[in-house]
Order: C-alpha cells, then sequence, then structure tokens
C-alpha cells in the first residue's frame, strides 16, 4: 500500500502517487472539502486563475489546493502525455505546491470527452481545503484507467490491451474497481464512505456496473457515467471518486 504524507500548508493528507498526480487526498481534521465545478471546462490557463481567484475571495491559500478534474480534446499519445503533464506541473511549480524531484500532492482525472470536445486541455472541476471544525472525513480519490501507474508506458502494462469484449472490459472494470479501492483504504475509506463514483468510458459498461460496481455498494451514490475516454491512446476504461459533502457549480457560460 502506498505511503500517505501530510501535505501542512493545504490542510490534507495525500496518498503518494507519480509525478503528474497523487493518488489521492483526504482533508486533515478541522477541515473539509469542497469540490466546485464549472459549467463549462475553461482552458487550463484561465481554469487556473479562476481556481486562485476563488481561493482568494475565501482567503484561502494557494496550497489549499489539492484536487482537479481535466478534460483535453483527444488521447494523447505516450510522449504527448508526458509533454502535457510538464505544462500542468509549471503551474503547481509557480504556486509552491510541487518542487521538482519531490512528490505532487495534488490529486487528479483527466479525460477526453467523445463528443463535445474542449478545443484545449480545459479544467472542469477543482476542490480545496476549507476550515470546519464539525466537518465529517472527507477525501477524493484520482482517477485510474486499466494500467498501472509509475511504468515505463501505459500500453504495455494495460489490462486486456485491445480486448473490448464483454469478458475484455469486465477484467477491466476488476482491475480499476480494485485499485479504486485500494487508493481509498490507503487514506482510510471505503465505498460506505464515498458520496460520488464517476465512471470514463466509450464502451458498454452494464456488464461491469452489474457484475463488479454494484456488487462491490461502489453505487451506493448512483454512477455519474461520462461519454469520454481516459487520456492516453489505447486505454479504454477509467473511474474515480469522493467522498465531499460541500459542492458548488461556477457558471462560466
Amino acid at each position: 500500500m502506498s505511503e500517505t504524507k501530510i501535505f501542512e500548508p493545504g490542510s490534507y493528507r495525500y496518498l503518494r502517487g507519480v509525478r503528474q498526480y497523487s493518488a489521492g487526498i483526504r482533508a486533515l481534521d478541522g477541515y473539509r472539502l469542497e469540490r466546485v465545478r464549472f459549467s463549462r471546462p475553461l482552458p487550463l490557463k484561465e481554469g487556473f486563475l479562476r481556481i486562485q481567484e476563488h481561493l482568494d475571495n475565501l482567503g484561502r491559500p494557494l496550497a489549499a489546493f489539492g484536487a482537479c478534474e481535466l478534460r483535453s480534446p483527444e488521447p494523447f499519445t505516450e510522449q504527448g502525455f508526458v509533454d502535457f503533464n510538464n505544462i500542468y506541473i509549471g503551474t503547481l511549480k509557480a504556486w509552491g505546491i510541487y518542487e521538482e524531484g519531490g512528490d505532487n500532492p495534488i490529486a487528479r482525472s483527466n479525460v477526453c470527452p467523445e463528443l463535445n470536445k474542449p478545443s484545449s486541455p480545459s479544467i472542469h472541476a477543482f476542490t480545496y481545503t476549507m476550515p470546519d471544525v464539525n466537518a465529517k472525513p472527507s477525501f477524493v480519490i484520482a482517477g485510474s484507467a486499466e494500467a498501472p501507474e509509475g511504468m515505463s508506458d501505459y500500453r504495455t502494462h494495460s489490462i486486456s490491451l485491445g480486448d473490448l469484449s464483454q469478458e475484455g472490459l469486465l477484467k477491466k472494470g476488476h482491475w480499476v474497481l480494485n485499485e479504486m479501492e485500494r487508493r481509498m483504504a490507503g487514506l482510510g475509506f471505503t465505498w460506505a464512505d464515498s458520496t460520488a463514483t464517476q465512471v470514463y468510458s466509450i464502451h458498454n459498461i452494464h456488464p461491469i456496473l452489474v457484475n463488479e460496481i454494484e456488487k462491490r455498494g461502489a453505487a451506493l451514490s448512483g454512477i455519474d457515467w461520462h461519454y469520454n475516454r481516459p487520456p492516453v491512446q489505447d486505454l479504454e476504461y477509467e473511474m474515480d471518486c469522493r467522498g465531499v459533502y460541500a459542492e458548488i457549480v461556477i457558471d462560466t457560460r
């Protein structure tokens, strides 16, 4: 199980992941996680400016930023994903959240709508900490597709690579759900603590929903199915989840 560390400036604990993101975050005692969704995704630069403005208005430091959900036009090549992550991490460096060679505490999902695509990588939603002495424990788990993180590449290590049969998709879903549970356990949570579960795939998820998701109790609050692809070519199924008790929508139309 991955190690957890406290990110004191942000008032949350994170489950160590890879350079581009952590595997998940949990608010420290006396704080809650609050999620904001933009009504329409905003291009990366504009989205970060709106996040900064929102945190400033709340009197929260930039370090309170703990998770984000991205939307990209198309799945990246392996090298394209590396190049994008270097751009994305640049903002975290400027905000004093990430130092090269160190841990990245920010949890993240990045998926690609099959329809109504953004014109460039964009921010769909973000999560941050707020003081709250009466807060229930809250968490966000980063997105995972059907391949382990931190390997030489995604394609080589993908579960049932290229197999879009019902059996192949079930194997993918089984692996991803196990990874969600591993990450939740690392932060001290189970599906019973979740308030939202999101699935990203353009394939028929019904067999996975019946045989895996429902049986594990992963749909206690229903399932948010997004007709999106994972962010790297050759991946087909992704999930993330959260247990958050304060959510806001900001109109960006």
